[in-house]
């Protein structure tokens, strides 16, 4: 565990905060992709926490460039930080956004599902595992062949997306679409100690990647965001709150004295994968600031924020942050992944976390880029 002489005081953090969202404007964005949501997500909150609207000019950019090509529509759209250009409408008022925001609800709700879960692929993307593990033939068999996945990254993308837009456009079909995937992915992938799978396939009718780190961190604020939406008094808050909870507490009872987690969180002798303790210091802090959560949640979130921040260099870039999962059958893909990558689900839950963790009232309103 990092000693207190040698955290980064308020100063040095807001330095590191700048330095991880000027890199993140520098990272390749696909239009869409996986991390896409999170980190456009954490160019927000940079421009909340640091008053400098270079970063919200960033998102906004990036979306008005994709709005003419956007179609036609492709699978991996399901990724698209939905969310996150909802925030950029209520921020610019860019009709044009609200526009595409909407287009593009009506191709992703328009998708098939799987036990209320909306088809994140009809082919899903297994791959051999990290580490070399030995397959089953029934496994291998499902590399070549593995049907349609649900995935619980979609916990972050659908279901926010889906409620936030139709609070804006003032539709209750969005808002009821994107409640019913929120209660459909709990339902299908949260396990009975609160943690939840990384994906289910269809042809096997299974979930798999139990406790993976960085998908509790989808799920948390995936949650969190939705439960924003919605007053106390909507019929599925309940459900949804409990699901939140349920999640939270298995978080607090299995951090590590260091403030991370292990991947997969059960297996305490593997990695600690950093991304993990941003997502938690960013939703446990949020969950103790709406009353869903307890004190004993606010103290896992500072250490985790600690733990988040030390894993960031002064040139902004991040330490200890795995590659692009994809998917794997077998248990030891998650342990077995390569670290060192400079992504957008690294920088950004930083950026969400610190926003949550940091003082900002004492900074000017964001200028606004161009």
């Amino acid at each position: 565990m990092t000693d207190l002489a040698e955290r980064p005081g308020h100063t040095e953090a807001l330095d590191r905060v700048r330095a991880a969202a000027d890199r993140l404007c520098t990272y390749p964005f696909a239009c869409w992709h996986y991390g896409d949501s999170i980190g456009f997500e954490g160019l927000l909150a940079a421009t909340d926490l640091l008053g400098d609207g270079r970063y919200e000019g960033f998102v906004h950019g990036a979306c008005k460039a994709w709005i003419p090509r956007a179609r036609p529509y492709r699978e991996i759209d399901n990724t698209a930080p939905g969310y996150a250009l909802c925030l950029l409408y209520e921020r610019t008022g860019d009709e044009a956004v609200l526009a595409a925001c909407l287009d593009l609800a009506g191709f992703l709700t328009a998708r098939r599902t799987v036990h209320g879960v909306y088809v994140s692929f009809e082919r899903a993307p297994l791959r051999t595992p990290y580490g070399g593990a030995t397959l089953s033939p029934d496994e291998h068999a499902l590399l070549d062949d593995p049907g349609a996945g649900t995935f619980v990254d979609c916990l972050h993308f659908d279901a926010p997306f889906l409620v936030k837009l139709g609070r804006v456009a003032n539709d209750e079909r969005l808002v009821d679409a994107g409640v019913g995937q929120a209660l459909a992915i709990v339902g299908l992938l949260q396990q009975p100690d609160g943690l939840f799978a990384h994906f289910f396939l269809e042809r096997t009718e299974k979930t798999y990647g139990h406790g993976w780190g960085r998908g509790q961190g989808w799920a948390l604020l995936g949650l969190l965001d939705v439960l924003e939406q919605l007053p106390e008094s909507h019929p599925d808050a309940s459900p949804i709150r409990a699901s939140f909870v349920r999640l939270a507490d298995a978080l607090v009872r299995t951090q590590e004295p260091d403030g991370h987690w292990p991947t997969p969180i059960a297996d305490r002798s593997s990695f600690h994968e950093t991304s993990t303790a941003s997502f938690a210091a960013a939703g446990l802090a949020r969950g103790v600031a709406l009353g869903l959560l307890d004190a004993s949640a606010g103290a896992v979130a500072r250490r985790a924020w600690h733990a988040s921040l030390a894993s960031v260099r002064p040139d902004g870039s991040t330490i200890g942050v795995s590659a692009a999962l994809w998917a794997s059958t077998a248990p030891t893909h998650y342990a077995g992944a390569p670290v060192g990558f400079q992504v957008p689900w690294g920088a950004g839950p930083f950026l969400v976390a610190a926003r949550e963790q940091l003082p900002i009232s004492d900074l000017t309103p964001p200028v606004r880029a161009g």
